[in-house]
């Protein structure tokens, strides 16, 4: 479910303070996952990712506090390795993709919690339901560029969210107690950016 994940302004926070211009850094879809894992029968997690992904951010790098991002998920890109439960999870009792296609977060304040570290909080939209997430996050500390001769950041990021409270509220109680699917989501979220040349400006 995820972050959202997503939740990509994860892994970017770090590199703020280092950058020497404001700049729009780029979600890399190729490099980045974002993973979740829910309990199962109360005796294992189930875990899975959502394929399709895209973003942007806007840094402010004198003043971090001022940045921005958005990313945006595909929901039916979920991939749990079990098409039938893949298929259940597109459906209405679940993320119901036909009506909500897409998952959607909009960060609101970023906040350093220590070296490397930050915290940013932000709108989550699941199934049409927005609630405040906040992201603890972790990355490289500063800019490289990679052999093509992109500029990049990368970093990771987790959370945990309750999916009842984005209307995802399907669950069979069990014979022994207990309940089928756990509320409890899981989020971790591996992310690689590439900063977006300036008009006329290669990459």
């Amino acid at each position: 479910m995820h972050r959202f994940v997503v939740l990509v302004v994860l892994t970017l926070a770090p590199a703020f303070a280092s950058l020497a211009n404001a700049a729009t850094w780029d979600l890399d879809p190729a490099h980045t996952n974002v993973q979740f894992g829910v309990r199962h029968l109360m005796v294992s997690t189930v875990r899975g990712q959502f394929r399709a992904v895209r973003g942007r951010a806007d840094i402010d790098e004198g003043d971090p506090t001022k940045s921005s991002v958005e990313v945006t998920i595909d929901a039916a890109s979920i991939d749990t390795r079990e098409p039938k439960r893949d298929d259940h999870l597109r459906g209405p009792d679940f993320f119901d993709v036909a009506k909500y296609p897409s998952i959607t977060f909009k960060s609101k304040k970023v906040t350093k919690v220590g070296a490397d570290k930050f915290q940013v909080s932000g709108d989550l939209t699941i199934r049409g339901v927005t609630k405040e997430v906040v992201l603890d996050v972790e990355g490289s500390p500063q800019p490289l560029k990679d052999p093509f001769g992109n500029t990049r950041l990368g970093g990771g990021a987790h959370t945990k969210i309750n999916r009842q409270d984005f209307g995802i509220t399907w669950n069979k109680a069990l014979d022994s107690g207990g309940l089928v699917v756990g509320d409890t989501v899981d989020i971790t979220i591996d992310v690689e950016l590439t900063k977006t040349a300036a008009a006329g400006e290669g990459k």
